[in-house]
């Protein structure tokens, strides 16, 4: 209980500060604009204002979906095929990047559609910021799991920070900027969701130096056996 009240505590107080940060340049840009009406760049100030706003939103809708992810199985379960549902989520975006795909089809899995398509979308974020020339994603069957991989081409992730990714806020030296690292909370949100699923995450090295992140899902009862 100590420990549960330790870490709800250094929740908290990480919550507060990502988001003291910038209501407290919205406040600075705001009071600089009412002190020097004369001087200010109207056009300027709206454009930094919105980023901001864009920010404190995006911290809000992860926390409460944190919120959300419980550790039991989540409501809404559908039967898909794991490929078909990535293929679908990766054409919808417009990455910087092409993502290669290597998907197998009949990796059938019970999932929350919603749920998985953020998880694919964190990791592609994630891949994307710090890939150099490339990003694949890969789906297949493995023994009575599903699996799905995504990796890319920039510099890794050490061994001793492995873990320590998937803690609420985290973010390595390479992402320490906000603008370039995200919220902290993306690849939290991954591993609670795919736990909630009865699933794992793992991440190492890809073949090509950078970060590999391997995800295995339960296959749907009934297609254990299919071929």
């Amino acid at each position: 209980m100590d420990r549960s009240l330790v870490q709800q505590r250094q929740f908290t107080s990480d919550a507060s500060h990502e988001l003291l940060t910038p209501l407290a340049g919205l406040r600075a840009q705001l009071e600089e604009a009412l002190l020097h009406p004369d001087e200010t760049d109207l056009s300027e100030l709206l454009c930094h204002a919105l980023g901001d706003v864009h920010r404190l939103q995006a911290i809000v809708t992860d926390l409460l979906l944190l919120t959300q992810v419980g550790s039991g199985m989540p409501d809404g379960l559908v039967r898909v095929d794991l490929a078909e549902l990535v293929r679908a989520a990766v054409c919808q975006r417009g990455d910087e990047l092409p993502v290669q795909l290597l998907l197998a089809p009949g990796a059938t899995v019970n999932v929350v559609e919603t749920e998985i398509h953020r998880v694919l979308t964190n990791l592609l974020d994630n891949a994307q910021r710090h890939a150099r020339r490339t990003v694949l994603v890969e789906v297949r069957r493995n023994g009575d799991r599903a699996e799905l991989v995504v990796a890319d081409d920039g510099d890794g992730i050490a061994d001793t920070d492995r873990e320590r990714i998937f803690e609420r806020f985290t973010r390595l030296d390479t992402a320490r900027c906000r603008n370039r690292g995200g919220t902290g909370l993306g690849l939290a949100i991954v591993r609670d969701v795919v736990e909630a699923h009865r699933g794992t995450i793992e991440v190492g090295e890809s073949a090509v130096g950078g970060a590999r992140f391997v995800l295995f899902l339960p296959l749907a009862d009934g297609s254990s056996s299919a071929r």
